[in-house]
């Protein structure tokens, strides 16, 4: 079996913990610590949480999409993919290195995408992005975490409390849409997107075509 080794690493924003970039062949993998972040074999809820949100978003004009973390560019390409061409697509990226990343060992799977000309990479933070402006965005797109808990940034959470979400209400245009990556189901987040006033799904999604895990999606539509 082809081993894998070790490209690169970056500390977390706030010093904590440490990001590593692992290659096995043509197969990628992001990790913290001993937790597997992201593969590249395996794509297919982080793609179904850009293409849930599109559907629910079609026929806007000029449709302006935020999607916090780039990780290995699934949820972008697939946005991408089913927007058109007035769309415009701001992906926040709290670590530089993962950008670096992007545009280097892993360009190979990024396919272009960066250089797409509705995209703008933003290396912010997201929840800065969503509290700087009202009625703003019509999707945001989360996938910064292995569900609503800061685990690669403990400030994280503020996106996912309750005043983290009145937050992105508030950013969203009416009938905006909010998504959510998750590893797993959360009864208390999903009672906190009701409590903050979004309609809410809350979706299965398989990691790898009708195989692998099963992961959550929380589509949240502001109400008109």
């Amino acid at each position: 079996m082809i081993p894998w080794v070790q490209l690169d690493s970056a500390r977390t924003p706030d010093g904590g913990q440490e990001l590593r970039l692992k290659q096995r062949g043509a197969e990628f993998s992001i990790m913290l610590g001993a937790n597997e972040l992201m593969n590249s074999r395996l794509s297919g809820s982080e793609e179904a949480l850009a293409r849930l949100s599109c559907e629910r978003i079609a026929g806007r004009e000029r449709p302006r999409i935020l999607i916090g973390g780039l990780g290995m560019g699934f949820t972008l390409r697939a946005a991408l993919a089913a927007l058109d061409a007035d769309a415009a697509v701001t992906v926040a990226e709290l670590v530089p290195a993962v950008v670096a990343w992007a545009r280097g060992p892993m360009s190979r799977i990024f396919e272009g995408c960066l250089d797409d000309p509705r995209v703008t990479i933003r290396e912010a933070d997201v929840g800065q992005l969503i509290r700087a402006q009202n009625a703003t965005w019509d999707a945001i797109l989360l996938d910064v975490d292995n569900g609503p808990e800061g685990i690669v940034y403990k400030g994280n959470d503020t996106l996912y409390d309750a005043v983290g979400l009145a937050a992105t209400h508030a950013a969203l245009k009416p009938g905006g849409v909010l998504a959510v990556w998750s590893q797993g189901p959360d009864s208390g987040f999903t009672r906190r997107l009701k409590q903050a006033g979004f309609a809410v799904e809350e979706i299965s999604a398989r990691a790898h075509g009708k195989r692998g895990a099963r992961h959550v999606i929380w589509v949240a539509t502001k109400r008109l």
